[in-house]
């Protein structure tokens, strides 16, 4: 299953998260998957598409990084040619 997640800068400040990463990496436990990530221009967020089958994967990776200033919402989601699938069939009603 594929998880946005927003993670947002303390004082939109990422250099204690960039920092972090650069001495310990990004502590992914066995089983989630990081897939890529967008910066917002004013450093104030970071959009990062992860993937795994348990939650809990994602939960203990945000544990990870207590203390560093970032906050995380975590957003289950969809590719839309899949949803494009789903949704098909109704297209002709209405």
């Amino acid at each position: 299953m594929l998880f946005m997640v927003i993670e947002r800068f303390e004082g939109n400040d990422m250099v204690p998260i960039y920092r972090r990463m650069g001495e310990k990496g990004r502590q992914l436990p066995e089983g989630l998957t990081y897939v890529d990530s967008w910066i917002e221009a004013n450093f104030s967020r970071c959009f990062q598409l992860m993937e795994c089958a348990d939650a809990r994967l994602l939960q203990e990776w945000v544990l990870g990084w207590r203390g560093t200033g970032a906050s995380f919402e975590i957003v289950p989601v969809a590719p839309s040619r899949e949803t494009r699938a789903v949704v098909e069939p109704f297209l002709g009603e209405g």
